[in-house]
């Protein structure tokens, strides 16, 4: 089944959803940092989370970022997140892994840990961004996003995300949703979607057995009206990064640390967190970097 991320309401406008599967986008991220399988699970539902709350951004070029970072041997995980659905993101520890839970499951709240915070930074191109954090409320990510909707953003909600590795480290299946409250919803409406989440097979249940992201909410949603208002995007694990951006990186630096790199005589490699592409800057090239320096003062 094929990525995709669709945008829907429904009980006439009361409840809002964002849903997707990102089976692809998930692969493809955990084969570039080369994840273990729970650290695959914990890197997998925050770039599945990144997707589906980049598609809520109400601004073309807004970039939202998420953090969490709980102590544990995961070592955080970053995302970033844009409105066309694409996003980025790294584990501090790829190599992090642990026994199953009590329930079987891969523990990526025991890899995550639970002394620290998720915070949530949205860059609107305003002069300071809005920053928003909650302390960690289970660890396991899904959890956690909707206690945040729910204390910082007073917004009830329900987030559900899932991450199935396969024997070989790929991923199997994945994705998730994100369902909101309007005001003034009907209170029995909520108490209905909550009692159908409690009782459906988990999200990689349903895609794994080859249902698609439409198919999955008319199960959840039947009976409610559902109206679907796009399925446009496509979630997809991009990297922007280039030389150029490395560069003005560099440049950011004090001449004092530039001159220090081009003293030893060396070339400076630097690596992108997010995808792992190296840029190689010769010692002629931080000598170039010197001299532009120079002239923009």
């Amino acid at each position: 089944m094929a990525d995709k991320l669709i945008r829907a309401v429904a009980k006439n406008g009361e409840v809002r959803i964002a849903a997707a599967i990102t089976t692809e986008l998930v692969n493809k991220g955990v084969a570039i940092h080369k994840c273990a399988p729970t650290a695959a699970a914990a890197l997998g539902r925050m770039l599945t989370a990144g997707s589906l709350m980049g598609s809520m951004l109400k601004g073309e070029k807004d970039v939202l970022t998420l953090k969490i970072n709980g102590g544990g041997i995961a070592k955080g995980v970053t995302v970033t997140a844009y409105s066309d659905a694409h996003v980025k993101g790294f584990i501090g520890n790829p190599n992090a892994d642990l026994p199953a839970n009590k329930l079987g499951k891969l523990d990526v709240s025991g890899i995550i840990g639970k002394q620290g915070n998720l915070s949530i930074v949205r860059d609107m191109g305003l002069r300071e961004p809005y920053v928003g954090q909650v302390p960690i409320y289970t660890g396991e990510i899904g959890d956690d996003i909707a206690y945040y909707y729910a204390s910082s953003e007073q917004v009830p909600s329900a987030v559900g995300l899932g991450v199935l590795v396969d024997k070989d480290l790929s991923i199997k299946a994945a994705g998730g949703f994100i369902i909101q409250m309007m005001p003034g919803a009907d209170e029995l409406a909520a108490d209905l979607i909550t009692y159908r989440l409690q009782e459906i097979p988990s999200i990689t249940e349903l895609i794994g057995s080859g249902k698609s992201i439409e198919e999955i909410l008319e199960f959840i949603f039947e009976g409610m009206d559902l109206k679907i208002l796009d399925e446009s995007l496509v979630p997809e694990y991009r990297c922007d990064c280039s030389k150029e951006r490395v560069e003005r990186a560099l440049m950011s630096i004090s001449m004092k640390d530039l001159e220090e790199i081009y003293n030893e005589g060396k070339q400076e490699e630097v690596l992108c967190n997010f995808c792992d592409q190296r840029y190689i800057f010769t010692h002629e090239d931080i000598g170039e970097l010197i001299e532009k320096k120079r002239k923009i003062k």
